[in-house]
């Protein structure tokens, strides 16, 4: 899918984002998730080495959009990447909220139709669109059925308090487990394998 040719993110539009460190400033609910997210989330000296070779290009990634909601959980476990991935490279990151921000998020819909986040819209520094990246890498496509198995209890009616609680923390633990440290690092394999394809 390209980008349609009048988008709405013009170099004015991109310039009201908020920088990562500003966003997280005015988010409502789970500042300790992307904190554990950004905090957990390395990026190795040859993935920095490539994405800054990448982004210094004429034709590169110089700037990223990212649209997301703090209540997501693809979004406090991504967005955080990106914000690594965009100081890996010197790129210039601007978030943006969803919801506020539906023409934006029309123009990268999932599919064509659904509103997934996170978004993450690469741009070459005078505006031209290079690629998108959306909601999560596909090993965590792959792997969700884990996830799936331990939230599903969650949604029974008849489950008492202890039930539940014990289902929740199982979710919590899953979050600060390998599985989900591995969906990080397979984030930041396909950003910088689609920038590569993408960039000549």
């Amino acid at each position: 899918m390209t980008q349609r040719k009048e988008s709405v993110v013009t170099p004015e539009r991109f310039a009201q984002g908020k920088p990562y460190d500003e966003w997280i400033k005015t988010i409502e609910r789970n500042q300790d998730r992307f904190q554990e997210n950004y905090d957990g989330t390395t990026v190795s000296e040859e993935d920095a080495k490539a994405l800054k070779e990448l982004a210094q290009r004429p034709n590169g990634p110089a700037r990223c959009l990212a649209l997301g909601e703090s209540w997501c959980p693809d979004v406090f476990r991504g967005m955080p990447v990106i914000a690594r991935i965009a100081e890996a490279g010197g790129m210039d990151l601007r978030v943006f909220y969803r919801d506020q921000n539906n023409d934006i998020m029309s123009e990268f819909l999932k599919n064509g139709e659904h509103e997934s986040i996170p978004v993450f819209v690469f741009y070459t520094k005078d505006q031209k669109y290079i690629a998108h990246w959306i909601e999560r890498p596909a090993q965590a496509n792959e792997e969700m059925p884990q996830l799936r198995e331990l939230t599903a209890p969650l949604s029974k009616p008849d489950i008492s308090p202890e039930e539940r609680q014990k289902h929740i923390q199982a979710y919590i633990n899953f979050q600060n487990g390998p599985v989900w440290a591995g969906w990080r690092d397979a984030t930041i394999r396909e950003v910088r394998q689609l920038l590569e394809d993408k960039v000549s």
